[in-house]
């Protein structure tokens, strides 16, 4: 992934990438394809910096070609359209300047609309310090009845997201990364152990050899990784919510309802408050 997003060659670079990507996803049959953290461009911090060069000062945004951004942007929801194929993307999101952009995520639908985007909220401290401005909000699609919620790179950190999208009913996240980091890798199955949905872990190809893309299903079982190493490639896997393979099965007709009613409170008529036995704690 580009980290100079001032060169417009780089843009186009990706962006075509991107676009062969597409065609092989739809090639396989499949109806969502998506892809890492900036996928578009990850603009360095040093790249960006309005200060002496090697520096970390406040990014310098009026060094990127907003316009050649949004026309590579364009150039993949027309595809996804042709392809009858839902893609969701990293990308920078300007906003009006002065304010810093978003690091987003844009869901394009399989008729080439652009339906959705998500505002990465978590920030790093230098995101937060130099680049972006955070987003408020989660974001919930849905494709051919499945409910999709998505995630950006350090928020792989923070539980409390990923307990709010199981709240909020997702049957799968995404979660789209830019660093090479396979503990963050790890903490795509323990998601789907958690909270009992399928998840997928989009990073770029040169990091597939430390922590490859994975899709995993509810209750930790991996479906399927990228089997290319440093260069672009698919993991691809049915989500079913029907299915009947006994782990998934389980994992969503019984894990996920009982860790949902194991938390509403199932234990309060059980506790015991008045046991002297119970009290006293330094006594065998």
């Amino acid at each position: 992934m580009p980290e100079d997003p001032t060169d417009p060659g780089n843009l186009k670079t990706s962006a075509e990438e991107i676009r062969n990507l597409m065609r092989q996803a739809s090639s396989a049959g499949a109806r969502l394809v998506q892809f890492p953290e900036g996928a578009i461009t990850y603009p360095g911090k040093h790249v960006m910096s309005s200060g002496p060069s090697g520096t970390l000062a406040e990014a310098d945004w009026t060094r990127i070609d907003w316009n050649v951004m949004r026309a590579q942007a364009q150039s993949i929801a027309a595809l996804a359209g042709e392809l009858g194929l839902w893609v969701v993307f990293g990308s920078v999101h300007p906003l009006t300047p002065p304010h810093r952009p978003h690091n987003s995520v844009y869901v394009v639908s399989d008729e080439g609309a652009l339906v959705g985007r998500y505002d990465k909220r978590y920030l790093s401290h230098t995101e937060l310090s130099y680049l972006y401005t955070p987003g408020t909000d989660p974001l919930v699609f849905e494709v051919d009845g499945i409910r999709f919620g998505t995630a950006l790179c350090i928020e792989a950190n923070f539980p409390e997201l990923f307990h709010q999208y199981e709240q909020l009913d997702v049957d799968c996240m995404l979660i789209s990364v830019m660093v090479d980091d396979a503990a963050r890798a790890a903490l795509a199955p323990a998601y789907a152990t958690l909270y009992n949905y399928w998840v997928g872990y989009s990073v770029p190809a040169q990091f597939a050899t430390t922590a490859p893309a994975t899709i995993t299903a509810p209750g930790g079982r991996q479906l399927a990784h990228c089997h290319t190493e440093n260069r672009p490639g698919l993991a691809i896997a049915d989500i079913a919510p029907d299915t009947q393979d006994p782990d998934i099965y389980i994992a969503l007709r019984h894990a996920r309802p009982w860790r949902r009613t194991a938390q509403a409170g199932l234990y309060d008529n059980h506790t015991v408050a008045d046991d002297l036995r119970s009290k006293v704690r330094t006594r065998f």
